[in-house]
């Protein structure tokens, strides 16, 4: 088994001279100080750790579902296949029954999420690049599984944003607590769409379990708004989770040069890309940082230079006592995971983790045994799993 220890030492308060001591930190690992209000110094929370190998010989994963009820972990490959891991060890058939992906750029396979009630009606929903005429776009497929195969496989909702190039097709899922299904769409590179309604490029969307649209969804009835809707203004987010205690939906998104952002998402708001941001252009040309009074619901903390935020969940378990209600966001292009404190919506504390392994983290989990599980994005790619070192090492 492959083991990396890890030993954090002690937490630093976000107050007076602490704040200038955490800027120094800030560039001495090699990170430039961060525009707008303070998110939170870099501290150490204490907490000691391990990580394992959990599994191995996974193509580009992308989405990690723990299928209730029973000891098996579903994850999504980005190429099309959707694989079933038992007790440590990966099935060597993938699941039969997945719709066909476009998968190229971005796009394939995406996400998995297992319905509220699996164990009575055994629904799988898949998020996918859809190829057609058009090019590709976001999809929403679910299935029954039985017997290592999705049987009655169905399209419940194809997002009205295509486009053939291969950025940006979001595709984050999750159920919350009334059994709404929430699904990210990416601005597939256009920018300006985002702002537009009557389409769902840069959207978050709450849909019922069947793909049809709530109705109280903000903007149902509206005449030039999608039903689905439920904000926009985003670039292409790719993390959310439903924080567990106030309800709320907690997503990050990719900003463009800088700007990555974690948002609680507000019905009807709108997020700003691409006509504000805390980054800048490819070109370099500059975005105006969102204000109070501009109408832009403003990001709880935002990152500048990117990470590169893809997956993410709050952390909840009894095997970290000292990290509970702390968020973990896996990074891409700074490659660790990123831990964050919040006193309510307030970050106070961040944490950079796993920073010599040099995993770009597509996603974190929480399993039903309280450790943390990481998808490393990688052609021939491992799950890690971490631990307590209090324990013996998992499987």
């Amino acid at each position: 088994m492959d083991v990396i220890e890890g030993v954090i030492g002690t937490r630093m308060p976000f107050s007076g001279p602490f704040a200038l001591l955490a800027a120094g930190l800030a560039f001495g690992c090699g990170l430039a100080p961060e525009q707008g209000p303070p998110n939170g110094v870099l501290a150490e929370s204490g907490v000691t750790y391990r990580v394992t190998t959990f599994a191995t010989g996974l193509e580009h994963p992308w989405g990690i579902a723990f299928v209730p009820g029973e000891e098996a972990i579903l994850v999504t490959e980005r190429p099309g296949r959707l694989r079933i891991i038992r007790e440590g060890r990966l099935e060597p058939e993938p699941v039969a029954g997945v719709p066909e992906v476009w998968a190229g750029g971005q796009g394939g396979l995406l996400d998995v999420v297992a319905h509220p009630e699996f164990e009575e009606n055994r629904w799988i929903y898949l998020t996918y690049s859809k190829p057609g005429q058009a090019g590709a776009t976001t999809a929403v497929a679910r299935g029954r599984l039985e017997n290592g195969r999705l049987t009655e496989v169905e399209d419940i909702f194809v997002a009205d944003a295509w486009d053939r190039g291969g950025r940006h097709f979001g595709s984050r899922a999750v159920f919350d607590g009334d059994g709404y299904l929430w699904v990210t769409v990416g601005d597939r590179g256009q920018e300006e769409p985002s702002q537009d309604l009557r389409n769902h490029m840069g959207t978050t969307l709450r849909l019922n379990d069947d793909g049809t649209a709530p109705a109280d969804n903000p903007f149902v009835d509206h005449p030039d708004a999608f039903d689905e809707i439920y904000s926009y203004g985003h670039r292409n987010a790719q993390g959310m989770v439903v924080h567990p205690e106030s309800g709320d939906i907690w997503q990050n998104e990719h900003g463009p040069r800088g700007g990555d952002v974690v948002n609680r998402i507000v019905a009807g708001a709108n997020y700003g890309w691409p006509d504000y941001s805390f980054g800048r252009h490819y070109t370099m040309r500059g975005i105006p940082d969102p204000e109070p009074g501009t109408g832009i619901e403003l990001p709880l903390l935002h990152w500048t230079p990117s990470i590169a935020p893809s997956g993410m969940v709050i952390y909840t378990g009894d095997a970290f006592p000292g990290w509970r209600g702390d968020l973990f966001v896996g990074a891409l292009a700074d490659r660790h995971l990123r831990r964050v404190r919040f006193e309510g919506t307030d970050p106070v504390e961040q944490e950079l983790l796993l920073e010599d392994r040099g995993h770009r983290i597509r996603a974190v989990a929480e399993g039903p045994d309280g450790l943390l599980y990481l998808l490393v994005d990688a052609s021939d790619a491992p799950i890690l799993r971490v631990e307590p070192t209090s324990g013996p090492p998992g499987r």
